[in-house]
């Protein structure tokens, strides 16, 4: 009878390794996820693998490979793929690199598969190869989606696969600059048991993957889906082992999309680039202010306040929507779209406070128009001044920004690039800028007036007179 075959525990979240199943993962506390798989056999390194990692070989005639110093490497970095759509482009720092994986997850139907087959075409346009690996759709549907894109996209290379061996085959047959795998979890590879899309499979077929891109100098594209917490599924050493991260946001009855980086070693983090979902795929928006408040102008009603706020190095302006109400039993409620909810919670005490606006008996409605959610504390202005215009049932001067950070003792507190912001908010015919006393710039633009003001009740005195 032969040996049983060596089995692990693997934590679905950390992918933590356990001799045992126990209820709760030792590494990061989760419940319930530990999962039994087949170990995989560690392959003994031969000859030649021992020299190209610059291994000794001592007693088998091998040598130690030399060490160049960094001064003689010589990169591919400078030499990025253009895809032609520039907000992409703008994410990634300013093209693909070649021989980089990049991992672009997001909610189902939000267009990762969509883009992705666009900058395959873009790139096959350019003269670049390419080869689009779909192990989730057939071909007629992959065929469906590039009839509707039009150009360039009826000739990238198609490839219907899943097992890992026979991509790569392919994959080093054709020599593609460029190949896109849609998506990780279908994928795996028979060295493992277990079904695609488990702790192994994933991180072992990403690892490979990884390893053909530097390899090769094919740069690799890979589609990851999403758990219900909005990261991507599996084990989180996936996010490691990429060298770009790009998440797609937007709600789905919206027609614009945001890409955001959230890791790049090829350039910087937290750069966003927007989309408009069309038939005819997505296409870049080269103004994301003009689209977020294109339709405020026909509507001046109390609770609405622009805000300046920095994603990266792109400003970009967004409106502030809030909603107070008496509420009709019960504690209030305290509802906030695209905003923390903590935060809200927080500016709600400062008010009262410090400013005397009480919302102990009012509902509370927050919402960021267009989808976005705000991340930095310099909207807190735009929020308290929507939320003061709502009680006061005044409303706002339409062509006034606020951009601000609000403390706790109801003080303004500058932010940081407040210049950048401010030319932003000039570039889109605002004429007023209210910002904390520090972030009043030496020299202001011809056609906006900077008022610095010293906390919210100096504020809401010039507001609400």
């Amino acid at each position: 009878m032969g040996a049983r075959a060596k089995t692990v525990y693997r934590c679905t979240e950390c992918g933590a390794e356990s001799s045992k199943w126990a209820g709760r993962c030792d590494a990061c506390g989760e419940w319930n996820t530990l999962i039994e798989e087949m170990a995989a056999p560690r392959a003994a390194a031969t000859g030649a693998s021992r020299r190209k990692a610059g291994i000794s070989s001592f007693g088998s005639g091998g040598s130690v490979a030399d060490s160049p110093q960094l001064r003689d490497v010589v990169g591919a970095e400078t030499h990025r793929l253009t895809t032609g759509l520039a907000e992409f482009d703008f994410v990634l720092g300013g093209g693909i690199v070649p021989g980089s994986m990049v991992l672009v997850g997001g909610e189902p139907g939000i267009g990762k598969s969509t883009i992705l087959l666009q900058v395959a075409a873009q790139l096959e346009a350019r003269g670049h190869r390419t080869l689009y690996v779909s192990g989730e759709e057939s071909p007629l549907q992959v065929k469906l989606r590039a009839d509707r894109l039009k150009g360039a996209a009826l000739e990238v290379s198609l490839l219907g696969e899943t097992l890992l061996e026979t991509i790569l085959a392919t994959a080093a047959e054709r020599a593609p600059t460029v190949m896109v795998v849609d998506s990780i979890q279908t994928v795996f590879t028979g060295d493992l048991e277990g079904a695609p899309g488990n702790v192994g499979q994933v991180r072992e077929c990403a690892a490979r993957l990884m390893r053909f891109a530097k390899e090769s100098g094919t740069a690799v594209m890979v589609v990851g889906h999403v758990t219900k917490g909005g990261g991507i599924a599996g084990p989180k050493t996936l996010e490691h082992i990429v060298d770009t991260v790009l998440y797609f946001e937007g709600e789905g009855s919206l027609d614009h999309r945001v890409l955001r980086a959230t890791k790049n070693r090829f350039g910087s983090v937290d750069e966003i680039g927007v989309f408009r979902m069309t038939e005819q795929g997505l296409i870049p928006v080269d103004n994301p202010s003009a689209l977020f408040l294109g339709d405020r102008e026909k509507h001046h009603a109390s609770g609405s306040a622009v805000t300046a706020t920095l994603e990266g190095s792109r400003p970009m302006l967004l409106e502030v929507q809030a909603l107070a109400a008496k509420a009709g039993f019960g504690t209030p409620q305290r509802v906030a779209t695209g905003f923390d909810g903590r935060r809200l919670a927080l500016l709600l005490a400062v008010l009262d406070k410090r400013a005397g606006l009480s919302f102990a008996t009012l509902d509370v409605f927050l919402n960021v128009v267009g989808g976005v959610r705000l991340q930095e504390p310099a909207a807190d202005l735009a929020v308290a001044a929507a939320l003061a215009s709502s009680v006061y049932d005044k409303p706002l001067p339409p062509d006034a920004v606020f951009i601000g950070e609000v403390g706790l003792g109801g003080e303004i507190r500058a932010v940081g690039q407040a210049e950048r912001r401010i030319a932003e908010a000039e570039k889109m015919g605002m004429t007023v800028a209210y910002v904390g006393e520090r972030s009043v710039p030496r020299r202001a633009p011809k056609g906006l007036r900077v008022a610095g003001v010293r906390d919210l009740g100096a504020l809401f005195r010039e507001l609400f007179r």
